[in-house]
């Protein structure tokens, strides 16, 4: 029972300190500001996860010997980049933007999914996964992962509900743009 209970809160602990704060935390709290279909967001970037760092998981890091790191971070940056611009020329500015609440499930699969490969705590759930339960440390990934997006979510609602839609529009938009730049600059 002590192994399990390690395994489990040893990665947990460790991801959820390495994501406080981190770029996807940011990004779910800006998406979660553009929609009112928080539910399907925090799905949608649920699912992302399960796939990358279950993956991750179970071939250890093998997927940054088969892409380059710095070919990650260039889709990585890209894609943060394309989000940024597609927030900036959205006709509609601050309103609640009904292509983007309708997918907003696809749009944080999407970010999530495409940004995560290669990630410090995707590397960091692989190697824990060399040395304790590789069905713990998914675990404790993945609640650490959903705990902390949870907060994003709401946080980003309650912001939303707070500020004006035209400025959240315009620093989401710059933000995300400023992190893909981050990847070729970093």
């Amino acid at each position: 029972m002590t192994n399990i209970i390690e395994d489990i809160l040893i990665p947990l602990v460790a991801i959820a300190a390495a994501e406080l704060g981190d770029k996807t935390q940011i990004s779910i709290l800006l998406l979660s500001s553009k929609t009112k279909k928080h539910l399907q967001l925090l799905l949608g970037v649920m699912l992302a996860f399960l796939i990358v760092d279950g993956i991750a998981i179970a071939a250890g890091s093998w997927i940054t010997t088969v892409i380059p790191t710095n070919v990650l971070k260039i889709v990585s940056g890209a894609v943060f980049i394309i989000f940024g611009i597609f927030m900036l020329i959205n006709k509609r500015g601050g309103e609640e933007s009904k292509t983007y609440d309708k997918s907003s499930f696809i749009s944080a699969f999407s970010l999530i999914f495409l940004t995560e490969w290669g990630d410090k705590t995707q590397i960091a759930a692989a190697l824990f996964a060399t040395k304790f339960n590789a069905l713990m440390v998914f675990v404790g990934t993945i609640l650490a992962l959903t705990i902390l997006s949870v907060i994003a979510v709401y946080f980003g609602k309650f912001i939303s509900e707070r500020i004006d839609k035209k400025l959240i529009t315009k620093v989401a938009g710059t933000v995300f743009i400023i992190m893909g730049l981050s990847f070729f600059i970093l």
